[in-house]
């Protein structure tokens, strides 16, 4: 009886130790500790249970010994296994800290798999979104060929937008004779969100792909520079005949309809546009 006893808790104790092992790989130390107060607290019940269901054994096998010593044996190890929970114990591991990581810097690494590179510009745009200088008021300058534009965000960097250069941009085209309550500066007809795979335009500025009244308003801007662009009937018109405006989806109904309604009254348009890449 006493070696059976003894192999049990040696059994009890390799399969604590196994688990102790394998609790520490697996945890962080708050986990760790928690494991071990809860082992603790089952071996204490273990034992207690144990040693009850024994004392009441020997009680009964005093009497008849030989009847009833394979009777103890399995009632001792259905005890314990009745009264011992599982040893593999889930826990809920703590949140990963930063480690002084700004998140925000990682946004410009490669997304596993996307071999488009869209997923990854769609991260590093959404981190220049929503600044508070966006929302300064400042006036409109005015340039000689008639096109104005508002300044919301400089942005930053050496290297400005300037003829030649390969820039891509997020964008928004509204149309100001379209305006509305809820859309003051006009409804929009473009929108690279809703038009574009990418979320952006890229060209290369001087190629003629665009219309030169957007090109100038956004000379000398930086990277994540945002301006609001106002390009003239006149030039909106030349450049409809040119092939140089954005078109929206064959899906963006709306915006279908109100670029073909456009034509027949003021076509004045509003670029707002956010320097995304510059080369």
């Amino acid at each position: 009886m006493i070696v059976c006893i003894h192999k049990k808790k040696s059994n009890y104790k390799q399969r604590q130790s196994f688990t102790m092992t394998s609790t520490i790989k697996a945890s962080e130390t708050l986990s760790f500790l928690i494991i071990i107060l809860v082992l603790c607290s089952c071996q204490s019940f273990t034992l207690r249970s144990w040693s009850t269901t024994s004392s009441t054994a020997n009680i009964r096998s005093s009497s008849n010994k030989d009847s009833s010593l394979s009777a103890t044996r399995r009632t001792v190890i259905s005890q314990i296994l009745k009264s011992s929970p599982p040893l593999f114990i889930m826990t809920n591991y703590p949140q990963n800290a930063n480690a002084g990581i700004d998140p925000n810097t990682l946004k410009q690494y490669q997304v596993e798999g996307d071999i488009s590179g869209s997923q990854q510009r769609l991260r590093q745009l959404e981190v220049e979104k929503n600044r508070p200088e966006d929302t300064m008021n400042i006036p409109f300058e005015e340039l000689p060929s008639g096109v104005s534009y508002r300044e919301y965000r400089e942005g930053k960097g050496e290297t400005i937008v300037q003829n030649g250069s390969k820039v891509a941009v997020e964008m928004t085209i509204r149309c100001k004779s379209f305006a509305t309550a809820n859309d003051p500066g006009g409804l929009k007809y473009f929108s690279t969100k809703d038009d574009t795979d990418f979320n952006e335009l890229a060209w290369t500025v001087g190629s003629g792909e665009l219309l030169p009244g957007l090109e100038e308003g956004m000379m000398g801007m930086h990277k994540n520079a945002i301006r609001r662009i106002e390009i003239p009937s006149t030039m909106v018109f030349a450049a409809r005949k040119e092939g140089q405006l954005p078109l929206p989806k064959e899906s963006n109904k709306d915006g279908k309809r109100r670029f073909e309604n456009l034509f027949k009254t003021d076509a004045t348009l509003l670029f707002e546009v956010l320097v995304t890449r510059i080369k």
